[in-house]
């Protein structure tokens, strides 16, 4: 399926996405062809649901009933309705890198778009940055999202020992330390980055900095290559581990950008193929882990409701 003007738009990587990833020096590792096939009528029929949706056609979008009945993360990051809340809502602002991560960086430590609404964005102006603290700080609760839970403890006995004082003090005191040190990439991968910004950034959110490396990848491709080494989060690695037992999670999530599905319905850009990037492939693995378990009666049941 082409890509609408409306997802080409938003984003600046497509062109860089559909480069064939099929690099000399990536790992050839064997991995068990029985459960990726599993992998693949499941990436399938998530991404045939995604086309549905985007026609408009009527539910039910699948026989399947797990996937008819609960939510799931789409195939493409770029096409989950937060990330496109996010690069939206910063579309205007993305000329300025310094300013743009600070409040990518920002919508992902709060996770919940609503309260960004209520509260407005971050600059390097203290005054402004009071302002919105005092708002967050009086918005009633929910006002974080639960995708990406920020650990409380990495700052209780800092400086900053609230995430309102962390978010909106610390983040614009040290985003222009840690953008000097982005500015040096030269399209390496996302763990390579997450590595190199975290000493400076000296608090270990690791999870929010891949997130936020990610999106810049998105907008800055020229910094950042998501086909390139990328961290395996806890919920992918299993999956990992059973389509190769013994190869490390990482090796592993580059040997399926090789590997491919056959009959996927990739998505084209300018009548090219869009690639499946190492980050797409961790993402992958993670939601056939929710998807699998959810098979077998376990896990966390987030039921999927459609609106138009």
């Amino acid at each position: 399926m082409e890509i609408s003007d409306k997802f080409k738009n938003i984003y600046r990587h497509w062109k860089y996405h559909t480069n064939s990833p099929f690099s000399p020096t990536s790992p050839k590792i064997d991995l068990d062809k029985s459960y990726l096939d599993q992998i693949g009528k499941f990436a399938i029929a998530r991404m045939k649901i995604w086309e549905k949706i985007e026609r408009r056609f009527n539910p039910p979008f699948t026989v399947d009933p797990i996937l008819q009945r609960y939510r799931f993360c789409n195939i493409y990051r770029e096409l989950d309705k937060q990330t496109i809340e996010y690069h939206t809502l910063l579309y205007d602002i993305r000329d300025n890198l310094d300013l743009w991560l600070l409040n990518m960086m920002f919508c992902r430590l709060i996770c919940r778009y609503e309260t960004i609404g209520h509260i407005g964005l971050l600059s390097y102006d203290r005054r402004n940055n009071e302002k919105v603290f005092e708002k967050l700080k009086a918005l009633p609760s929910p006002k974080y999202g639960t995708a990406y839970v920020f650990p409380i403890s990495v700052i209780m006995r800092s400086r900053y020992p609230s995430r309102e004082q962390f978010f909106c003090f610390y983040l614009p005191k040290i985003m222009k330390s840690c953008i000097k040190v982005i500015r040096l990439f030269d399209r390496i991968g996302v763990a390579d980055g997450v590595e190199k910004v975290l000493p400076v950034f000296k608090y270990n959110l690791r999870f929010h900095w891949t997130e936020a490396l990610i999106d810049l990848a998105y907008q800055y491709p020229q910094y950042i290559d998501l086909f390139k080494r990328f961290p395996i989060g806890p919920g992918s690695t299993p999956t990992m581990r059973i389509l190769n037992k013994t190869a490390n999670p990482e090796n592993t999530c580059l040997a399926l950008m090789r590997a491919g599905f056959k009959n996927f319905p990739y998505l084209s850009y300018g009548r090219k193929q869009v690639w499946l990037s190492a980050e797409n492939w961790e993402g992958i693995c993670c939601e056939f882990r929710k998807y699998d378990n959810l098979q077998h009666g376990k896990g966390r049941k987030r039921i999927f409701t459609y609106t138009t």
